[in-house]
């Protein structure tokens, strides 16, 4: 069989910074065509230089990046109307960026020449042309039709000749854009076949643009690469104005590892596509999507104890493929819908699981904690707790005596709050009494607790408070409610999460606090 090569073209750094709440400061940009290159992605579009003083200072400043075989892109659009290529402030600009890709987008669509920017139909077909033959005099031009499908449906003769402008002035590929996201698979496969039959005298190659609307861009993109293209363009999580753009990982994954005969990324391994997956959600500053196929947290999680059971035999029988070739892992889930499967797979590492009575009292434990509004799915730290409470094999290392929090206005024209936390433990057969002031009664109740704790337990102040995230378990109760707390703690080489619930929301935060220093004294122990 003979092997394809598919060029992966990004342009998260440009399409995907249109998605809402999506921004990158200039650093953020080169950090991220970083490591899209260290990932072998083959095309890395930067932005438009004309459009703002980041996107030229980007230009300026990638070419000092190390790439290897990966080409930065500039992206602009054709020349305007009345104006000759050579005098075009965006032509201008494209070539001044000095990048070995020009990317420049042109009207496919006759209702859009007409209507949109009021040109003659000819006329767009002069626009388009005097651009990439300008700038293929120094760069290989990717000439992006805008809206083809939606074109080719209403005036299909048209719609070619527009990419045929493109092809004859020099233009090395056609990228088709399905712009407004609504085209089918079936759609796709057919026009793509008739523009690969229209442009085969050319030595150009067809590429695939698709917006995900319909939900269908990663289908969508399948079909296009299917029917003759050899470039695929997308965003890193698909993110991007409206629904997104093709997320590229799930491109990746399903043309490296689901379909024969083709070969991407140089034939590197897709073992780090998880971490950048999370990387471009960190540097975005937005939520990781937990259901996203291949690499999102929950994409191999199993919580049904006939699931689990069958996966600890078989794990193909509820997995698609092994998590580790594209860098994820297994995660198996306890709630009330567990069976003994699942508790035995989470406490492997307690070698506890021939005692089938204490599995059955543990998933008890988990039921009745759960219906009082716990939730160990991401607390496993807490988890391991119960174990061995369970058990019987957990000594805890601090007893609570009373704690009490004040917290007010020290000035209330200025706005100025405080919290002070008061803490009496007993830690063997001493009893420690502190306080301490905090930003708000948490950090205060955390200050006073590692003040306790600090001259026993001195490892604890490598530990610190990753996150802290609450939750109102019963909404209906309203201000009754009860309260779900979540925190993640770390000490730079392991990173876990405890739970606590309550009525009270400084009592849901205290147990949560106190099984996190828990678990890191036991960790420290070497007792987990």
């Amino acid at each position: 069989m003979t092997t394809r090569q598919i060029a992966i073209y990004d342009t998260t750094l440009r399409d995907g910074t249109q998605g809402e709440g999506v921004s990158f400061s200039l650093q953020d940009k080169l950090n991220i065509c970083q490591r899209l290159a260290e990932m072998g992605v083959d095309f890395i579009e930067g932005g438009y230089p004309l459009s703002n003083e980041k996107d030229v200072a980007f230009f300026e400043q990638v070419r000092e990046l190390d790439l290897g075989k990966s080409l930065v892109c500039a992206f602009g659009m054709t020349r305007r109307r009345g104006i000759a290529a050579e005098a075009d402030p965006g032509m201008l600009a494209l070539a001044r960026a000095a990048t070995p890709v020009c990317t420049v987008v042109g009207k496919s669509w006759d209702f859009q020449v007409t209507e949109i920017i009021n040109a003659g139909l000819d006329e767009n077909l002069q626009m388009i042309g005097e651009s990439v033959e300008f700038l293929a005099r120094s760069s290989q031009v990717v000439y992006d039709a805008e809206h083809f499908f939606d074109g080719y449906k209403a005036n299909p003769n048209y719609s070619l000749s527009t990419v045929l402008a493109a092809a004859q002035a020099g233009a090395k590929w056609l990228s088709l854009c399905d712009t407004n996201g609504g085209s089918l698979p079936s759609e796709i496969l057919k026009t793509v076949r008739a523009v690969a039959e229209a442009t085969k005298k050319y030595d150009l190659q067809l590429a695939i643009h698709c917006h995900n609307d319909g939900d269908l861009a990663t289908a969508n993109s399948l079909a296009a690469v299917q029917a003759g293209c050899n470039q695929v363009q997308g965003t890193i999580n698909g993110i991007g104005e409206r629904c997104g753009n093709a997320d590229l990982i799930a491109v990746i994954a399903n043309l490296a590892l689901k379909l024969d005969g083709y070969q991407l990324l140089g034939g590197r391994s897709l073992e780090q596509l998880t971490e950048l997956s999370r990387y471009v959600y960190e540097t975005a500053n937005l939520q990781l999507r937990n259901s996203q196929p291949f690499v999102g947290q929950s994409a191999f999680a199993h919580k049904g104890g006939m699931h689990v059971h069958a996966v600890n035999k078989a794990a193909h029988t509820y997995e698609h493929l092994d998590p580790s070739l594209v860098g994820n892992e297994r995660r198996i889930l306890v709630s009330e819908l567990s069976g003994r499967s699942n508790i035995i797979a989470l406490t492997t590492k307690h070698n506890l699981q021939s005692d089938r009575k204490l599995m059955d009292q543990i998933l008890a434990e988990v039921v009745s904690q759960e219906n009082c509004g716990y939730q160990y799915e991401a607390a496993e730290a807490s988890f391991d707790l119960l174990v061995k409470r369970s058990a019987g094999s957990f000594t805890p290392h601090f007893e609570t005596i009373k704690y009490r929090i004040v917290s007010g206005d020290r000035d209330v024209l200025g706005h100025q709050a405080f919290a002070e936390a008061i803490i009496k433990l007993r830690v063997g057969d001493s009893e420690i009494f502190e306080a301490a002031e905090g930003h708000g009664p948490v950090n205060a109740l955390d200050s006073a607790l590692r003040k306790c704790l600090g001259s026993v337990f001195p490892s604890l102040e490598k530990m610190y408070l990753v996150d802290y995230k609450v939750r109102v378990v019963n909404g209906e109760a309203g201000t009754a409610a009860r309260i779900r707390v979540n925190i993640e703690s770390s000490d730079r080489e392991h990173v876990w999460r405890t739970i606590g619930v309550s009525e009270n929301i400084i009592e849901a935060s205290w147990l949560a606090l106190v099984d996190a220093v828990e678990y890191k004294l036991l960790l420290d122990e070497g007792h987990l």
